[in-house]
């Protein structure tokens, strides 16, 4: 299938295309985990109203600009190195 990466099987390493996509994906999951925890724990009444504030002034953005920079340059770095390895 085009466009479709591949696990190099004779390495089993991932590029970094592919590792990042799992990185964001586990980082999707323990947030969503996160968040169904602290509805629980509202629902409950285990969180007191000053944790809930403290939550609430204080949200943590999910991915920035800087990040996404910062994963283009590596993903540049590895591609880089990729294809000097195969000369």
């Amino acid at each position: 299938m085009p466009g479709i990466r591949k696990i190099d099987h004779k390495h089993k390493s991932m590029d970094a295309r592919d590792r990042l996509i799992v990185a964001l994906y586990a980082q999707l999951k323990a947030e969503r985990e996160t968040r169904e925890t602290l509805e629980w724990a509202i629902r409950n009444g285990a969180v007191s109203e000053e944790v809930l504030e403290a939550i609430a002034a204080d949200p943590v953005p999910v991915v920035s600009s800087e990040d996404i920079a910062s994963l283009e340059k590596i993903i540049a770095l590895d591609e880089r190195r990729s294809s000097s390895s195969r000369q």
